[in-house]
């Protein structure tokens, strides 16, 4: 088992990943990610995305986790936002996911920063039981909001 950064050779299956977790939370019809979109957001001339995969035995990409830096200003650093983090079905229970939370767990200690956080689907016991494990708390007190596609563009058109 490896958990390792992601290289430009993995981006073919990361997608694959990327589509996989979707169709789990039933959600492959919104996705649009390209392979030549995840190559440069993780690896143009100014990365804004990183990403880590987790191999099996015989070095296939089982898992990954793709993440962003936020910042917190109640605290005053930077943090970790876990975009997605998914490993196949066949390999859970063998300790990938967890060492791929702990491995974005080390790089926030390891550059200071505050925090480590994610969402996760209401319904989606096995991930909120998996994630309580490691430590985690659920922000009860907060609500997600989201603006895409036409509403987005309506907003950002309605100039008042």
């Amino acid at each position: 088992m490896t958990v390792r950064p992601i290289r430009r050779d993995d981006v073919p299956a990361v997608v694959s990943l990327v589509r996989e977790l979707a169709e789990y939370e039933k959600a492959l019809h919104e996705v649009r990610l390209t392979e030549e979109q995840l190559t440069a957001c993780l690896f143009g001339e100014s990365p804004a995305l990183f990403g880590h995969v987790a191999e099996s035995a015989d070095g296939e990409v089982v898992g990954m986790a793709l993440w962003f830096r936020n910042f917190s200003t109640r605290r005053g650093t930077h943090g970790v936002y876990l975009e997605d983090l998914y490993v196949r079905p066949q390999h859970r229970g063998t300790g990938l996911g967890r060492e791929l939370l702990r491995t974005l767990a080390a790089v926030c200690v390891e550059r200071g920063y505050s925090r480590l956080e994610w969402s996760v689907l209401d319904w989606n016991a096995p991930s909120i039981d998996f994630y309580k494990a490691a430590g985690a708390v659920p922000m009860d007190e907060w609500t997600v909001f989201r603006l895409t596609d036409e509403a987005l563009s309506a907003f950002a058109a309605d100039r008042r």
